[in-house]
């Protein structure tokens, strides 16, 4: 945990991406470095309004009951370490979802 989804559009590096996020998430002081994950999915087809704008959507899911403030932390960290790629003309979106303690379940095989 956590698990840090990127999405964005096909003109960006996923791999400078994933290691910004990566860094992001590590800077944030809220997670052991093993235990950060993170995953790139390039888009072809989209659409940001009217103009022609690259974009970049990280779904940051952690398991619930850290703060709000905790939260903050982590979006704004990481959305930090994507601005600081200077990349012209893109939307930069984090968000913070939590994952249910209760019925969330995972196997290492």
């Amino acid at each position: 945990m956590p698990y840090h989804i990127i999405e964005h559009s096909d003109d960006l590096a996923s791999l400078i991406l994933m290691d910004s996020t990566f860094q992001g998430a590590l800077s944030s002081d809220l997670f052991d470095v093993k235990d950060i994950k993170v995953r790139a999915m390039p888009f072809q087809h989209y659409q940001v309004g009217f103009e022609s704008r690259s974009f970049i959507h990280v779904s940051l899911r952690i398991l619930s009951g850290r703060s709000e403030a905790r939260k903050q932390i982590l979006s704004k960290s990481v959305i930090e370490k994507l601005s600081n790629l200077n990349i012209n003309k893109v939307s930069i979106i984090a968000e913070v979802l939590d994952i249910d303690r209760d019925s969330y379940q995972k196997e290492l095989t």
